[in-house]
């Protein structure tokens, strides 16, 4: 990628405009026919991506889901995620199986939980550069040690990853409002995508700040991320995203 291309370029050029990327949490007795199902589905209903990500199956199971889908021609990118921030696998993974990018949980910060292997990411990140890096910071389930600075630590993770995941305090919990707004006058116009419960009823507000979103809980019948995707729920998160990028575009119309 040329590097005069602008991020918010580069992103766009990927995944268009306000794009929704779609969770396969790899749940229920046959997990492997249920992600190739979801995807089918999330292709149907014009979802841009979809995360192979083990939160409730094995490595294994991800192997063989990856196995599956690359033998199908599908209008969706396909990102990994192999929790806990295991980008040694998920970069090769990702060319092996022909996916388009990766999600890490943190790319920047120092947490109770640790922090990022940096000689080791470097190597990756520059011998599969190709692989669009969606990284947290700040994110879900992990407490920044005492004394961070976000204005540092996001600038850290603006340079090693392509796009900015912001969430909450938990998987299917709202990220707040006020997070996404700092992140976003922090970041400029870096790409900025929410990274957990984003829903039909807050997506309108969200994507008037954020460049996308991540979305699993909220498409899952009973909010539980162990049930299967209902396609009505698709379909209002979609028509609301839709809204967004058409009053975006007129906007942008009308604009001198």
């Amino acid at each position: 990628m040329n590097e005069l291309v602008k991020p918010i370029d580069k992103y766009r050029n990927l995944f268009g405009r306000l794009p929704v990327i779609g969770m396969l949490h790899l749940a229920g007795e046959d997990p492997v026919q249920r992600a190739l199902q979801e995807l089918s589905l999330f292709a149907e209903e014009g979802v841009s991506a979809a995360l192979i990500e083990n939160y409730h199956g094995s490595l294994d199971t991800v192997i063989q889901t990856l196995q599956e889908i690359s033998q199908r021609r599908l209008n969706v990118h396909l990102g990994i995620n192999i929790l806990p921030n295991k980008f040694r696998l998920a970069f090769p993974f990702a060319v092996h199986y022909g996916a388009a990018l990766i999600q890490m949980d943190h790319v920047a910060g120092k947490y109770d939980q640790g922090e990022l292997d940096m000689p080791s990411y470097r190597g990756f990140r520059e011998s599969f550069s190709d692989i669009f890096v969606l990284g947290g910071v700040w994110p879900k389930y992990y407490q920044p040690v005492m004394g961070s600075d976000l204005e540092k630590d996001l600038q850290d993770g603006m340079d090693r990853a392509d796009a900015i995941v912001v969430t909450g305090a938990g998987t299917g919990k709202e990220t707040p409002l006020e997070k996404i707004n700092q992140f976003r006058a922090l970041m400029g116009t870096f790409p900025l995508v929410v990274g957990a419960g984003s829903t039909p009823e807050n997506a309108y507000t969200q994507l008037q700040y954020a460049d996308g979103a991540i979305v699993g809980t909220s498409l899952k019948f009973e909010n539980k991320t162990s049930n299967p995707v209902d396609r009505v729920w698709v379909r209002d998160f979609m028509d609301v995203v839709k809204e967004v990028r058409a009053y975006q575009e007129q906007q942008e119309a009308s604009s001198p």
